[in-house]
């Protein structure tokens, strides 16, 4: 234990914050195919965890009773209370409202009246009354995911042939036609106004290769309107929440354009409707809203994981450091108080009068202001000190 100390002064101390990044591939064959199969019913994979409650569903990387399995993201949907598609007749209303309003109270917080914000587009000020919600596992995003760091890819185009609304298996074939959806602008055009802190918005832009689609694929035709981002083909279609680690998709990228939503001629299809063909997605059907009403969360969210081609961020890690300057004068710590720098009352480094004192540090001890020990720091080596020279140590600290 140190007899003598000495006190740091204000510019003996500076503070530094460090963001480590990782990249976070999330490939849809995890999502949906490599547990899963043509033999495996679609929600019945061992990766994807389901509960009694059916209000959302988990997805990992391995099958979840293995004692390395991690939990990637869960997957849930809901609506608002006012939402033109509440009513009693809808399948687990109660509960898609409750939904809604959980992650409203979470992400968006009240009103002046003590009343739930539904969630708004900044970008048009256009309410999303109906949304896919997806949290992020805090294991990947750490602090928080990467602003300008996101990418979600759908598969848009209906499956083909007799295969149904659902293809089971890795690649399907309509995972050739895709809509891509990121945080480009989140950057540098992010918004702080949530309880949850920052978040930047979603925008979708068409990514399409139509290689071994046949004719029922149907074009894909993004709605470009005056909530379009400026100067680009981006269309605004949900939030994504830094810290939190949520992204929010509005139900609009789930529909036909002349129906309020971003595709084109072919809708974009979440459960099998064995009365509604591909070749239907044409004919007045609004996809999104159809598949809701008369559909469980689970059912839902299991469309969705199916349509997952690719999700990929960055996420933070925020390391934050004072750092001590440790100044020792040619006059300071010239002696130990270690009792075997002594023998028969004099140094053992000193064998006459008038040599010079030495010592060895091989340790940095930081006290408190009542002389507490907080913190240790060993050196890779001694280092010789005696009254000829001065040295200064930098002890970083991290938290």
């Amino acid at each position: 234990m140190a007899t003598t100390f000495k006190n740091f002064l204000s510019n003996d101390l500076a503070n530094t914050r460090t963001l480590l990044h990782e990249a976070i591939p999330i490939t849809g064959s995890i999502i949906s195919g490599t547990y899963g199969g043509t033999t495996v019913a679609i929600g019945s994979e061992t990766n994807i965890k389901t509960y009694g409650h059916g209000m959302f569903e988990s997805v990992f990387d391995y099958p979840y009773l293995s004692s390395s399995a991690n939990q990637i993201f869960d997957i849930t949907v809901g609506y608002a209370a006012t939402s033109d598609i509440s009513a009693s007749s809808v399948t687990q209303n109660s509960k898609k409202i409750n939904i809604y309003n959980q992650m409203a109270q979470y992400l968006v917080g009240y009103d002046i009246t003590g009343s739930i914000k539904r969630f708004k587009m900044p970008t048009n000020n256009v309410e999303m009354k109906e949304c896919y919600f997806v949290p992020f596992s805090r294991l990947l995003t750490k602090d928080e995911i990467k602003k300008g760091s996101f990418t979600l890819d759908l598969a848009i185009s209906a499956s083909e042939g007799t295969v149904g609304l659902f293809w089971q298996g890795p690649n399907p074939p309509h995972h050739h036609e895709r809509l891509t959806i990121t945080d480009n602008s989140g950057s540098n055009g992010y918004y702080v106004d949530s309880p949850a802190g920052e978040y930047g918005v979603l925008f979708a832009t068409a990514s399409s290769s139509k290689t071994g689609l046949d004719s029922q694929s149907g074009a894909i035709a993004l709605m470009i309107g005056s909530g379009s981002a400026a100067g680009s083909n981006l269309q605004p279609c949900g939030l994504l929440y830094y810290q939190a680690g949520v992204a929010v998709i509005t139900g609009s990228v789930f529909s036909r354009e002349s129906n309020g939503g971003l595709l084109g001629d072919q809708a974009f299809w979440t459960v099998n409707e064995p009365t509604v063909t591909p070749q239907d997605a044409g004919s007045g059907c609004t996809g999104f809203n159809k598949a809701i009403t008369g559909s469980t969360i689970q059912q839902m969210s299991d469309g969705l994981r199916n349509r997952i081609y690719n999700i990929s961020y960055n996420n933070t890690t925020e390391l934050n450091s004072t750092i001590y300057f440790c100044r020792v004068g040619h006059g300071d710590f010239n002696y130990s108080s270690n009792p075997t720098y002594l023998s028969g009352s004099k140094l053992r480094v000193k064998t006459r009068a008038a040599d010079t004192p030495v010592t060895y540090f091989t340790t940095v001890g930081l006290y408190s202001a009542d002389n507490e020990l907080l913190a240790v720091a060993k050196l890779s080596e001694p280092l010789r000190k005696d009254p000829t020279n001065e040295i200064t140590l930098r002890v970083r600290l991290d938290y």
